[in-house]
């Protein structure tokens, strides 16, 4: 009950802020910040602010120190803008996201492709203009550095040349994993640190643990995409299947995909157990998200 009241606190807090901290409605040029808004406020688990916001909170430096909201903000206006991308007629095609129209099809594909775009370059403006020097450079720098060409952007690029290899091998598919979602998880349980000012030793954990955690959070995407459908997922379903993607089910088989999931969640949360007075919150979530069903 405790775990289930704290998450639900978390994830107001975010809506709160998204709500805050992007442009506001009805401004110019107001069908762009509708799109933006549209797809930001579409809801979903906000696992990344969360975690941001988890992390935060575990050191004694967060009670005095800077807001560490602007920040879980700023990282889910990268994760979506990732996502409106992700979607369009140019990449995966797709009509569904989070139980409703993706952006080009609730708006155009133009408008999609820009609002993609504003999300992205706000992201950086609400962390240079929120915090000071310190953190801020760090933030911007961890940030801009998962969502780059070497991870998230990267991972991307390596997930739509896997679709036109006759065969693509289990470390390239890790790589992908990696890089597409794992870099942006590891992100936010160290820029939560980084606003807290946790030591060095402690933003090495942070990462370790948002590396397996971010590898499980794949893997068990693979999975569900092979087995729940499309209401309980919110979006398409076997899609992974039909585009001919590399996934871990398809290349290790549905078993040891969940037995490979097992093992990174278990990893992340033995991480977790290393922080101050053992993360338990962080403890519960991961162990959640390992029995998630959408």
């Amino acid at each position: 009950m405790e775990f289930t009241h704290q998450l639900s606190g978390y994830v107001a807090r975010v809506e709160h802020g998204i709500d805050r901290l992007l442009p506001a409605d009805g401004t110019r040029p107001s069908r762009l910040h509708s799109a933006m808004r549209y797809s930001l406020q579409a809801g979903g688990k906000r696992l990344r602010p969360v975690l941001l916001l988890a992390a935060a909170e575990l050191f004694p430096a967060a009670a005095g120190g800077p807001d560490p909201l602007p920040a879980a903000v700023a990282l889910e206006c990268i994760h979506t803008y990732s996502l409106i991308h992700d979607d369009l007629p140019c990449m995966d095609n797709d009509d569904l996201r989070r139980g409703r129209p993706t952006a080009h099809k609730a708006f155009d594909e133009a408008t999609a492709l820009l609002a993609g775009d504003a999300l992205l370059t706000h992201a950086f403006l609400l962390l240079a203009s929120s915090y000071d020097p310190v953190p801020g450079l760090s933030l911007v720098r961890e940030l801009a550095s998962a969502a780059g060409s070497q991870h998230l952007i990267g991972g991307q690029m390596e997930d739509i040349l896997a679709e036109k290899k006759p065969e693509t091998t289990a470390a390239e598919l890790e790589y992908i994993h990696l890089n597409k979602t794992a870099a942006m998880i590891e992100a936010a349980l160290v820029m939560g640190g980084l606003v807290a000012r946790a030591d060095a030793q402690a933003l090495l954990i942070l990462r370790q643990a948002g590396r397996q955690l971010g590898l499980a959070f794949q893997i068990i995407d693979d999975i569900l995409d092979a087995t729940a459908d499309t209401a309980a997922l919110g979006k398409t379903a076997g899609k992974d299947a039909k585009a001919g993607k590399a996934t871990f089910v398809k290349i290790h088989g549905l078993e040891t995909a969940r037995r490979l999931a097992g093992k990174a969640s278990q990893d992340a949360i033995a991480e977790f157990r290393k922080l101050p007075g053992g993360a338990p919150f962080l403890v519960e979530l991961a162990a959640e998200m390992a029995a998630r069903t959408h």
